[in-house]
């Protein structure tokens, strides 16, 4: 009865001008961010009222509502998320917003409800029937069992359908199921699957073979290569056996085990990677995965030096515990000051907070520029906040604009009654700043197809700030919030839930945040030691 009461006086308490769920929702959290939680857990409960049926929204309310010393409003609210299918009982136990709750007798009985929720969950969505253990050869069933889980999580959670309109994935299923019961091994069976994933054409919707088989399947030399105006060359030589025998930056690479390069990486590696742009396909085909295979049997590679003279090596490959010995390929984050007083920071990965924190750390060294580059080029992404951090050193507004973003709305009965599916999401992405820091120089951002995921974010936020150019060349073209899930023998999936696009509507998903200025580098800037972009970047900072 209390909790009704409650909710009788929240209700009673609202403004009378209507408002939408998400105005009030977004209205709670504002509240929340300013510390005001009475106010948020009101405003949360309205959204509520007004149609909401978002359990995160009913878990915040609880949130708040514990916060402000309403406990009889929080467990309320507790027990509404949970109806609204919010489970996670891991969040709900480490909350230090819930530390009011925890010596209320209520408290262990909602904990235990959530338990057995967040089980179920997990049993109906991870069913272990999924996660049978590693065999040299999959039995039949559990090879078909795993192909049906990729075709039905794709079929219902990808968010980028319209991007291969071509593609009919039922066919496509079909055509797949007398290929999987073709398969003799394990490896053989993944394979397969890793070609009919690719054809959903995007970056983040990818098959991985069990651990048991990733010396067989993931194993490389040590040395990397990039195609570079339709040739192959070599960029970087880490194994220093290979140094010794005379492997060494801008050669080119034009045969692998007695075939053409090209028509060995259109055979044997390109049918397997998932890409979604023709920049991504080149980049996975021809740097990541054209010397992978098996650690035990060695590749052949057919060289051709700057002064055309050819000549043939084996090459072993090793496995990744052995090249990550060789010591990191480039550090997260590192900067130097070029000519011109032009502070040079590489952000190479979003994948830990580090690149934020060590640009925090040395922000008033970094901030003595004149004039600022921040390289996204080798950036594979990670997580996007950790690129808007160092955005928002850049400005010294509250918040900054960042991508939109849209997920298929899915309603059986809706599909039931013949309407067509909808999607939901937020057209007007921001991410708060509110830091001291303030760099107001010319800024210019490096970037390239090897520019991915989270530091394509990066990128799109960097080009509606309106701060300055984006120097090089087209952004890989893919991000967006893939889901995880296992497949029989130790193996798993992922496919994209999320599309992102820029505030009004225009798509790089498919296509790549494009350059102000084209720049890229040649073989001869390979070879030369020279970094055509950055020169690009630091002409184009020096004439305004």
């Amino acid at each position: 009865m209390r909790a009704l009461l409650v909710l009788l006086a929240l209700l009673l308490a609202l403004p009378a001008a209507a408002q939408s769920a998400d105005d009030l929702l977004a209205q709670g959290r504002a509240a929340y961010d300013a510390g005001d939680y009475a106010e948020s857990g009101r405003l949360y409960a309205a959204g509520i009222e007004a149609g909401s049926r978002e359990g995160g929204a009913a878990y915040n309310a609880a949130c708040a509502f514990a916060l402000s010393g309403d406990p009889e409003a929080a467990f309320h609210f507790l027990r509404v998320a949970a109806d609204f299918g919010f489970s996670d009982a891991d969040l709900l136990t480490r909350d230090t917003d819930l530390e009011s709750l925890r010596d209320d007798d209520r408290w262990p009985t909602v904990v235990a409800d959530y338990e057995r929720r967040a089980a179920r969950a997990e049993r109906f969505w991870n069913s272990p029937a999924m996660r049978t253990p590693f065999q040299e050869n999959l039995s039949e069933d559990e090879k078909l069992a795993g192909l049906a889980r990729l075709w039905s999580e794709a079929k219902f959670n990808f968010a980028n359908f319209d991007l291969v309109p071509d593609l009919d994935w039922d066919s496509l299923y079909v055509a797949t199921i007398p290929e999987v019961r073709a398969t003799a091994s394990t490896l053989d069976y993944y394979r397969v699957l890793m070609a009919m994933v690719a054809q959903l054409q995007d970056g983040h919707s990818n098959v991985y073979a069990p651990e048991a088989l990733y010396t067989k399947a993931y194993a490389r030399p040590g040395l990397r290569t990039r195609l570079i105006d339709g040739r192959v060359v070599i960029v970087a030589v880490r194994d220093s056996a290979l140094a010794a025998r005379g492997v060494s930056v801008g050669q080119e690479v034009v045969g692998i085990d007695g075939m053409d390069v090209h028509d060995y990486a259109a055979t044997h590696v390109r049918p397997y990677q998932s890409a979604s742009t023709a920049q991504d396909l080149n980049v996975r085909t021809y740097e990541y995965a054209l010397f992978a295979g098996d650690v035990e049997a060695e590749i052949g590679l057919d060289l051709r030096t700057a002064d055309g003279s050819t000549w043939s090596l084996p090459v072993r490959r090793l496995t990744s515990a052995q090249v990550q010995a060789l010591g990191p390929s480039r550090e997260r984050f590192a900067w130097a000051m070029r000519p011109g007083n032009v502070a040079h920071v590489q952000l190479n990965s979003f994948g830990s907070p580090e690149a934020a924190e060590q640009f925090e750390a040395q922000f008033d060294a970094i901030a003595e520029a004149d004039a600022l580059v921040l390289d996204v080029r080798n950036n594979g992404g990670g997580s996007s906040g950790v690129g808007y951090r160092v955005l928002c050193a850049l400005t010294d507004a509250a918040s900054i604009q960042t991508s939109s973003w849209r997920t298929r709305l899915y309603r059986p009965a809706y599909r039931a009654w013949g309407r067509p599916e909808a999607t939901e999401g937020d057209l007007a992405g921001s991410w708060s700043c509110g830091g001291s820091r303030h760099f107001d120089g010319p800024v210019a951002v490096l970037a390239g197809p090897r520019t991915f995921s989270a530091a394509e974010d990066f990128a799109v936020a960097f080009d509606l700030m309106d701060r300055g150019p984006i120097v090089g060349e087209p952004t890989g073209g893919s991000t967006g919030q893939p889901l995880f899930f296992r497949l029989p023998g130790g193996g798993s999936a992922r496919v994209t839930s999320k599309r992102d696009a820029y505030p009004d509507g225009r798509d790089f998903v498919g296509t790549g945040v494009l350059p102000d200025v084209v720049a890229a580098a040649g073989v001869d800037d390979v070879r030369a030691g020279r970094d055509a972009v950055l020169e690009a970047a630091l002409d184009a900072l020096a004439d305004g």
